[in-house]
């Protein structure tokens, strides 16, 4: 579904990721994981086009996307939950959701989409006018998702979906994105923690420094006793 070959994007004159190739394939959900600055955040923008490739191609179901303006990938079936959420917290978080139903179209049929994330998400249905930031970390994590998925994506992305939230509501949002992969959706996904990449995903991209420098089956991984080391960088990856 999504391929990526010799991808490097650049901040300036400065390498952020260096020709890495990835692929997720229909049905998976596939990890990016790493340490802070090994280049897993830069790689999903580049795929959803805030980020242009310097070299490379990224392609989506066999289509070159990379260089695409945000808005042409969206309508292409691409969606994106930044790190760190980025939802309109004066607005209520129906107006958070009428918003992104606009996206693709979705405006004539608001109520049916609506129901549809209300359904996933019910905390979010009891929140309805309530304004968004008033609500928790992990609902506000829930509505990110939720906006997204209104756009009705065939791959979703998500950066760092667990971040800052207390554990109840890690749970909770990993078990979302397993339901989302059981009802079709495809779903590329930055995790910092090792541990949580290997529960959650069928494959896994270990990033450092701009690089892949390990991959593979998350049930071949979880079985390497050097994991650690070649996290941080103590030890080369064989």
């Amino acid at each position: 579904m999504l391929e990526g070959d010799g991808v490097e994007i650049r901040y300036g004159a400065v390498p952020a990721i260096r020709e890495i190739t990835f692929r997720v394939d229909e049905g998976e959900i596939v990890c990016f994981v790493g340490p802070n600055g090994a280049g897993k955040s830069t790689t999903t923008l580049g795929v959803a086009g805030v980020l242009k490739p310097t070299k490379g191609t990224i392609r989506f179901r066999s289509r070159p996307i990379g260089g695409l303006d945000p808005e042409i990938i969206v309508s292409l079936g691409i969606a994106l939950v930044p790190e760190g959420r980025r939802i309109f917290s004066r607005l209520t978080v129906r107006e958070n959701l009428v918003v992104a139903s606009g996206l693709r179209g979705g405006l004539n049929n608001v109520a049916s989409l609506h129901e549809r994330v209300l359904a996933l998400f019910p905390i979010l249905r009891s929140r309805y006018g309530s304004h968004a930031g008033h609500l928790s970390g992990g609902e506000q994590q829930q509505l990110a998702i939720a906006r997204a998925l209104l756009t009705q994506p065939k791959l979703l992305i998500v950066d760092e979906p667990s971040l800052g939230l207390a554990p109840k509501y890690v749970d909770l949002v990993l078990q979302t994105l397993r339901e989302l992969r059981s009802a079709g959706t495809t779903l590329l996904v930055v995790e910092q923690s090792m541990k949580r990449a290997l529960d959650l995903a069928d494959r896994v991209y270990l990033m450092r420094s701009g690089r892949i420098v390990l991959e593979g089956a998350s049930s071949e991984l979880a079985g390497r006793d050097d994991l650690e080391s070649v996290y941080f960088g103590q030890k080369a990856s064989h």
